[in-house]
């Protein structure tokens, strides 16, 4: 249990690490944070909190660089207080969502504006792919026995899947299944019609069976199973951070962002289901991120979830990119949905 003095000495020496990038010594914390204290005491204080885990020297004469442990005090005690959102954030998303642009571009748009606004990388996200409207479905011929199913959901998110089948069909046929489909899944989550597609195409569509089958059974396994539809903003601005400049931290999150099953699941783990977690260092699950840090910030409308986030040094300004991400969530939830961004 850290004493009042001590607790006063992590957050200083972790703001202040935060600030400069040096090795922080004891005459500038007693200076600077804790001015009814001597050199001497500081010193004695961060000595105990070294053996405590909260700080370690990178070399016998430097002064002492905090541990995740110690970020995760100063961590807390931001989540603790209130914050004031950055000036303008709010109003550039809501701008964003009248432009009447598709779910993909807003969020393309909000991951780039988050990495301009902090020099990390944004993460933008939406969950309930499966409570989105379907508004149409294609079959096209590609070849003898070989279909591609294209899927647009509400907001514009365009799917599709190969589907082999046993025999050749014409395109004609292809035609009339697609229109049959459109005719009861239109305007609809595909959870809601699912069942009810499967009983109208066996019974109308007996001819085809093979092909609907294989058409729901894709759509299903489309629809059913993707819970996140996300864009990550562009990365050239963390050239910019220095804890960025050892390539092989870049490669490493370049790696995160092509694997795109790999990100998901991280945003899975280190996002709550309301509000903001941040995940530091070693906290992560993935290994090679323990260099890294994770805030994510969330809220839930209904069965759908909106998720913004960054991803950045250990060494991050937490304060500033919690900030930025709740004024940014607070304008995506602006009139409490995604309704009036277009559907294409």
């Amino acid at each position: 249990m850290l004493t009042e003095r001590q607790l006063e000495i992590v957050l200083s020496v972790v703001y202040e690490y935060i600030t400069t990038g040096e090795p922080v010594g004891s005459r500038t914390i007693s200076k600077k944070y804790v001015k009814g204290c001597s050199a001497a005491t500081v010193r004695n204080e961060m000595s105990d909190l070294e053996e405590m885990g909260y700080f370690y020297q990178p070399h016998t004469s430097a002064g002492r660089l905090p541990t995740p442990s110690a970020y995760r005090v100063y961590v807390n005690s931001i989540l603790h207080r209130s914050r004031s959102a950055p000036p303008g954030l709010e109003s550039w998303v809501r701008s964003v969502k009248r432009q009447k642009s598709g779910v993909e571009m807003v969020l393309s748009q909000i991951s780039r504006l988050l990495g301009q606004v902090t020099s990390y990388l944004g993460v933008a996200a939406v969950t309930s792919v499966d409570d989105l409207a379907l508004c149409k479905i294609d079959l096209i011929r590609m070849g003898e026995r070989s279909v591609l199913l294209l899927v647009v959901l509400e907001g514009g998110i365009v799917r599709s899947r190969q589907i082999l089948l046993n025999h050749d069909i014409d395109q004609e046929a292809l035609d009339e299944l697609s229109s049959s489909v459109n005719q009861v899944a239109s305007g609809n989550p595909w959870n809601k019609v699912r069942d009810v597609l499967a009983q109208y195409v066996s019974g109308r569509l007996e001819e085809y069976w093979d092909l609907c089958r294989a058409t729901i059974d894709r759509l299903d396994s489309m629809l059913s199973r993707e819970t996140y539809h996300m864009s990550t903003g562009g990365m050239s601005q963390m050239f910019n951070v220095p804890d960025f400049a050892d390539l092989g931290r870049l490669q490493t999150l370049l790696a995160l962002v092509e694997e795109e099953s790999t990100l998901v699941g991280m945003i899975k783990d280190c996002s709550a289901d309301q509000g903001v977690k941040v995940t530091i260092g070693t906290e992560n699950l993935i290994p090679s991120m323990k260099d890294c840090s994770v805030v994510m910030a969330s809220s839930s409308v209904g069965a759908r979830r909106s998720i913004v986030g960054l991803i950045g040094p250990v060494r991050m300004n937490y304060e500033h990119s919690i900030a930025v991400l709740e004024a940014v969530l607070d304008g995506l939830n602006d009139d409490d949905s995604y309704d009036d961004i277009e559907e294409v």
